[in-house]
């Protein structure tokens, strides 16, 4: 299993679209569904970055009030989902969008976002470990933010960073309620399991390893519910995926190019 702490790893999976270090966009903004919804009507198959770049600060297109925000606006949704179709795990995302029911493209968006945001991710094993209807307080994001960097940002900082995360996490159907939260189980479609077990391939967890990995676990499904979802991501092209007993096998075929298998195999 590939250890993502591991330097020559981190070489590897940023290559291949991750990101890692002690910010993220969460620092900033949520998730922004909204804006990359709209962008995504706009470029359904993706545009090379400097035409949406133009799209989003000259011509306004997202509706932004000032030059400033229009601006910051990019920078966020870049730092989130790349928008480069020359990066695997964006131009995968696109290709799953593309077949992915409204309601369920919130969560390939959070999906993506977690590999890309190191902040975000702080949440992830939280996520996983609490069950439907169990309250998720900004606290406890705030602390794992602490752990993450100790000391390391203040106190207005640390809430404003917790709201970001929570606020991501409501958008993709993770949490519900206003200012009491709770943790909440949206409907999680084939796209989202194959994608899930895309992100654990790359991060070296395969066959039944990838069905337990933290990038499908924190989709809140049960096994049972993992292999259906496999199986109907089979059925429909998305992934080859054979199950028997406890073999279990698990192919992307056209996911990755030349290049990209090099850097895998590297």
């Amino acid at each position: 299993m590939r250890n993502m702490a591991a330097h020559s790893d981190k070489v590897q999976l940023e290559q291949l679209g991750f990101k890692f270090g002690m910010s993220g966009a969460h620092s900033a903004r949520s998730m922004m569904i909204t804006e990359l919804n709209e962008l995504l009507t706009l470029h359904p198959h993706g545009s090379p970055l400097q035409t949406i770049k133009d799209d989003i600060i000259h011509c306004n297109v997202l509706h932004k009030s000032t030059a400033n925000s229009r601006k910051l606006t990019y920078r966020h949704l870049v730092d989130l989902y790349s928008l480069k179709t020359d990066v695997c795990l964006y131009r995968n995302f696109l290709a799953l969008w593309e077949q992915t029911d409204a309601q369920k493209r919130p969560i390939l968006a959070l999906q993506l976002a977690f590999c890309r945001d190191p902040l975000l991710r702080l949440a992830l094993p939280m996520l996983s470990s609490i069950s439907a209807g169990e309250p998720y307080s900004k606290e406890h994001t705030i602390e794992l933010l602490e752990q993450h960097n100790p000391g390391g940002y203040s106190p207005s900082s640390l809430s404003s960073f917790a709201q970001n995360i929570n606020g991501s996490l409501t958008q993709a159907g993770f949490l519900q309620g206003r200012t009491k939260k709770v943790r909440s189980q949206p409907s999680v479609g084939a796209s989202n399991v194959a994608f899930a077990l895309f992100i654990a391939h790359l991060n070296g967890e395969d066959g039944s390893i990838a069905l337990k990995s933290q990038w499908v676990k924190l989709l809140g499904l049960n096994q049972d519910e993992i292999v259906a979802q496999a199986h109907n991501a089979h059925s429909r092209g998305l992934i080859k995926f054979t199950h028997a007993g406890e073999v279990v096998e698990i192919r992307f075929p056209n996911w990755l190019n030349e290049h990209e298998k090099e850097i895998l195999n590297g």
